[in-house]
């Protein structure tokens, strides 16, 4: 038997990549199968504003799906994950190449999952994404001066 991380990840990685492949063909369901019908359930993604409660929620993913379509082979390379008890959590990238409104689109996300045990099963209460900076383009942050830099 494994720790609970590994055991966390063998049993929802194949689950999350196979609801992730269907929603990227324009399947909704088993993506709203894996999340949380009970709030708090929240989503922020990389083209939507903060999103909470079960019925936005699914609102927002069922419009979303409904402009996907021919996934070519949805990828999840995980970069940190943990669980404890009935709390888990997977940071990741996500990679596919689909069709967006039409347009064949390559798409590289970074996301982050919570995941809450429910009646036996994981569920996911929130899910954040946005797209990576370009690799040539540096993070901004706000200038310093001498000032700020003495109250760090």
């Amino acid at each position: 038997m494994g720790t609970e991380v590994e055991e966390f990840l063998a049993e929802m990685l194949p689950k999350q990549r196979a609801a992730d492949q269907a929603y990227h063909n324009g399947d909704v369901q088993p993506r709203l199968a894996m999340c949380s019908h009970r709030d708090p359930v929240t989503l922020c993604g990389a083209v939507v504003p903060l999103t909470s409660g079960w019925d936005n929620l699914s609102q927002t993913f069922a419009s979303l799906a409904s402009r996907f379509a021919e996934s070519s082979g949805h990828q999840i390379e995980v970069v940190a994950a943990g669980a404890s008890g009935d709390l888990a959590y997977m940071v990741a990238l996500e990679y596919d190449t689909m069709k967006i409104d039409g347009a064949s689109t390559a798409v590289t996300m970074r996301s982050t999952h919570v995941y809450r045990r429910e009646g036996g099963e994981w569920k996911i209460v929130h899910r954040h994404s946005d797209f990576p900076p370009a690799a040539d383009q540096p993070i901004a942050f706000p200038a310093t001066t001498p000032a700020d830099s003495d109250s760090h």
